[in-house]
C-alpha cells in the first residue's frame, strides 16, 4: 500500500523528528545558531532540490548524517547576505 504525501506541510511533520533528533544533536556539539526550519531548508535547497524518487527513509537519512559544520555553514552564510542587504 502506498502512502503517499500530498504536501511540503505533510512531509515537514513526517520529517520533524529527524529534525528534532538532529537539533538536540548540534546543540550538544555547541552549535546553538541552527534551527530546525535551518535544517529542513538546507536540505530542501541542497539535497532534495531535484530529487527523484525520494522516500522518507533516505530524507531522514540526509538530515542525520548531514555534517554539523556544513548546517551552521549555511546559517552563518545566510545571516551574512541579510548583514549585507
Amino acid at each position: 500500500m502506498e502512502n503517499k504525501i500530498n504536501s511540503q506541510t505533510e512531509l515537514y511533520k513526517r520529517i520533524k523528528p529527524a529534525l528534532r533528533t538532529k537539533k538536540h544533536e548540534l546543540m550538544a556539539a555547541g552549535i546553538k545558531i541552527v534551527t530546525e526550519k535551518d535544517i529542513w531548508n538546507y536540505n530542501k535547497e541542497n539535497k532534495w532540490r531535484n530529487g527523484k524518487g525520494l522516500t522518507i527513509a533516505s530524507m531522514v537519512d540526509d538530515v542525520l548524517n548531514t555534517d554539523n559544520g556544513i548546517y551552521e555553514e549555511y546559517v552563518l552564510k545566510k545571516l551574512n547576505i541579510k548583514d549585507d542587504e
